[in-house]
């Protein structure tokens, strides 16, 4: 084999045996920052190149499923066998510009053959490739240490991150630019917006942020005729969450559903779901569309959370695919427990949602720039319409291939809790779905039509 040589797309390992999942995340990770490439195992990493071949990830789907739980993106695997052995590669994707991605909280590139840390200045480098880079940018005020701590939920911080609250005032501004959420300069600071956005005691006190409150509205019947109150967040998202979602479930109607056999009485939709995607609504939103913020609209039948700017994901693919807009609000989110791991929160709405026995939730791109989630209350399987049948089907099948199973006749009529007597209407809906190209047959069920296995039309 000619040699080639290694660069920041490119490495070779020789891996005859297993090399360690942690070592492949954090290659792919580092790969992908420097603009996508190539792992190759089963090839010597000294030249000149030679193919030895390894046992190493012998099952290539269900690694790329692996991989795509661990670091939120498709890593694509392929495998060639060749007279020496076996080959594998590791197709690694570029990251999205404005984005970096992270394992475990760190921020990986190459260098030679080494994996390094990447530097702050590299950090803001790309953070700033988006046309604004609005969120860090800082707000206008030049401010002194106090008034950092007067404007900012210090406590919060602390508390959310798990951490003692410093003795001294510098110790906790220290911690505020260690995430680089605040800059000094001699005695003054300057605060970021992604830091007041999240930790503002007002946000009425950043003028810039006060219309990025997200807003509650409740009205009175299923449709906007009549308001029965409008009220805006008061405080930084991080800062204001919990109650924010305590005041959502405080205005949602009771709603009965039956749950193991067992009727219960609980709010229209369960808090798990709220508190995803209303997390998911603050941080995906466009912070570049002026005047407009997250909206949390609740009827007496449903809620509809939506936020601005198109999804940078299709919404067919929410349930299996991830990228961010905002990844290091997001980034930052994970890590004070707000929301999820990369790409399970929309997994677990799902999840969720099927054992309450709700209808499907419904993913819309409202007008130009507005991404929706509506979620209705209960519904009979009966009572659903034909739209929201198939829509069921096909969650269920992508919420299936992400757990690593697939989708039959049987759980299936778990998800809508029908007995097997209603496995011919199950079948019918099955046959509707693939009609409507949301799901297909998976080959592996060898053409049996009773133990059929059946998978999105994507997989």
């Amino acid at each position: 084999m000619r040699s080639i040589t290694e660069t920041q797309h490119l490495e070779f390992k020789k891996a005859e045996s297993q090399l360690p999942e942690e070592d492949v995340c954090k290659y792919c990770v580092a790969i992908a920052n420097e603009g996508g490439g190539h792992l190759i195992l089963g090839v010597t990493d000294k030249p000149p190149r030679q193919i030895v071949g390894t046992s190493t990830f012998q099952n290539p789907i269900k690694t790329t499923e692996r991989l795509y739980q661990l670091l939120g993106f498709r890593v694509d695997i392929e495998e060639l066998i060749y007279p020496n052995g076996r080959v594998v590669i590791f197709h690694i994707p570029e990251r999205p510009s404005g984005s970096v991605y992270n394992y475990r909280g760190q921020y990986l590139m190459r260098s030679g053959s080494q994996l390094v840390p990447m530097s702050e200045d590299q950090l803001r480098g790309i953070f700033s490739e988006n046309k604004s880079a609005w969120l860090e940018k800082y707000c206008d005020e030049v401010l002194s240490a106090q008034e950092v701590i007067d404007l900012l939920d210090t406590q919060t911080f602390f508390d959310l991150f798990k951490q003692p609250y410093p003795t001294n005032r510098e110790g906790v501004l220290e911690r505020f630019e260690q995430e680089r959420l605040i800059s000094k300069n001699g005695d003054k600071y300057a605060i970021k917006r992604i830091c007041a956005l999240l930790f503002a005691k007002r946000l009425a006190d950043f003028p810039e942020l006060e219309r990025k409150a997200p807003r509650v509205i409740v009205y009175k019947g299923t449709n906007k005729l009549e308001t029965v109150s409008d009220q805006l967040g008061a405080k930084g998202y991080a800062a204001g969450f919990q109650g924010l979602v305590g005041y959502i479930m405080s205005q949602l109607p009771q709603n009965e559903v039956i749950k193991e056999s067992l009727r219960y009485e609980i709010r229209l939709v369960p808090d798990i779901v709220v508190r995803e995607l209303v997390a998911n609504a603050l941080i995906h939103q466009d912070f570049d569309i002026h005047g407009v913020s997250v909206m949390i609209e609740i009827y007496t039948d449903r809620v509809e959370i939506s936020n601005p700017g198109k999804p940078v994901v299709p919404p067919d693919r929410f349930i299996d695919e991830y990228q961010s807009r905002n990844e290091r609000l997001a980034d930052l989110m994970r890590r004070i427990g707000i929301c999820e791991e990369k790409g399970s929160g929309i997994d677990k709405v799902v999840a969720t949602i099927e054992a309450y026995q709700l209808p499907p939730p419904d993913f819309v791109t409202s007008g130009v720039n507005r991404t929706s989630v509506i979620i209705f209350g209960y519904k009979s399987f009966d009572e659903m319409s034909r739209d929201e049948r198939i829509r069921a089907c096909y969650q269920h099948a992508c919420l299936k291939r992400v757990m690593n199973e697939t989708m039959t006749n049987q759980t299936l009529r778990e998800r809508f809790r029908l007995s097997e007597k209603k496995a011919a209407n199950i079948s019918q809906l099955i046959a509707m779905a693939i009609d409507a190209k949301m799901i297909k047959t998976d080959d592996s069920s060898g053409g049996s039509r009773k133990y059929a296995k059946y998978i999105p039309v994507w997989a």
